[in-house]
């Protein structure tokens, strides 16, 4: 179907049968590993890495080198939409991302324009394509970005926030200037995941981390409507095979239905909800993906083993399940014991998929 030595991951996305369970990692290529804090320090700097594709290549296929894991997901930045918009990204030490250019009014929404794949996001395109080429057919690859409202909740807020009041504000007291950005952000993130598609990623994810914050009409008003409508506008078939869509919000448990009638593929889980309860809600609709607490991985072997074979319990049999973390790996997980978790999922997973 793929070409693909390993094509599990594609083939549980798409809800056909496939022989474990295929798993990823949310950051699998990060600071846990060793050789990539020594890639960081050869780098110099983040964004340096981001945008060096060779540098970039390199991060994404160290964790494949280690273990036996199903999909590589593209070493980026869910923020590299607003700084091609000229936000000036930069990283601090114990904050996180920043912008030396926020928004601050209504004015600086109209001066803002969609960024050219071709350009201003080359660098990404380039690091998609040796990626790929590296890769040889050893798995897929996954293309990804931030959700219009998270892109814009750094946006306007300048960084990481507790409260979002700034981008609340706006909201509430002009919805308009607010709805402009999503918009135009909307249209940014389809270009941008189109032009991955183009340069080779075979599936792609968008990640709204911060559509949990909002109320249950303000997250369909103003994160979901957007991103069903970049589900709807993706292109859908490239190479000859259908191009899958996740959709991950965190803290977005209570709006399963919703999210699986935006067309999309699958829906990622955090750790906040029982995967049972969100395959009985959504049923043949979606694959599911998900959804162990990353702190699991501090544990013992042995506690580790225990909660995969859980969540796999949960989930049942049949298809449509990728397993996954229930957001990213945290820096200081011992990389042993990743490779505990990988071999659990395929190991214990088999009797889940003996077909008839």
């Amino acid at each position: 179907m793929t070409g693909l030595k390993n094509d599990r991951f594609l083939r549980a996305l798409l809800r056909q049968p496939i022989d474990c369970t295929p798993v990823w990692m949310m950051r699998q290529a990060g600071r846990y590993l060793p050789e990539y804090r020594e890639l960081r320090k050869r780098a110099g700097d983040f964004m340096d890495l981001c945008k060096t594709p060779e540098l970039a290549c390199e991060a994404t296929l160290q964790p494949l080198a280690r273990y036996e894991l199903d999909a590589a997901i593209l070493f980026s930045d869910i923020l590299t939409i607003p700084d091609a918009m000229g936000l000036g990204l930069y990283f601090t030490p114990g904050v996180g991302p920043q912008f030396s250019n926020p928004i601050t009014s209504a004015a600086d929404i109209t001066k803002l324009g969609v960024p050219d794949p071709e350009t201003e996001l080359r660098y990404v395109c380039d690091a998609v394509t040796m990626v790929r080429d590296a890769l040889q057919g050893h798995v897929p690859l996954i293309g990804f970005s931030g959700s219009p409202w998270t892109l814009a909740t750094y946006m306007v807020e300048g960084g990481p926030s507790k409260n979002f009041s700034k981008v609340k504000s706006l909201m509430y007291s002009d919805p308009q200037s607010l709805h402009a950005l999503l918009g135009l952000l909307a249209e940014a993130v389809t270009i941008y995941l189109n032009a991955q598609i183009a340069s080779g990623a075979q599936a792609v994810m968008v990640f709204d981390t911060w559509g949990g914050v909002l109320t249950p009409y303000d997250y369909q008003d103003f994160s979901l409507n957007y991103m069903s409508q970049i589900v709807n506008d993706l292109t859908w078939e490239h190479e000859g095979r259908r191009v899958p869509v996740t959709l991950f919000t965190k803290n977005g448990g209570q709006w399963l239905e919703a999210i699986a009638d935006s067309g999309c593929d699958c829906i990622g889980l955090d750790w906040t909800i029982d995967i049972a309860e969100a395959r009985a809600r959504v049923g043949d609709q979606v694959t599911l993906q998900g959804n162990m607490d990353p702190c699991v991985l501090y544990a013992s072997p042995q506690r580790i083993r225990e909660e995969v074979e859980a969540i796999l319990d949960s989930f049942g049999p049949g298809v449509g399940h990728v397993f996954n973390l229930g957001h990213g790996i945290l820096p200081d997980i011992p990389p042993e014991n990743v490779e505990v978790f990988i071999s659990a999922v395929h190991e214990l997973s088999t009797i889940y998929h003996q077909y008839d």
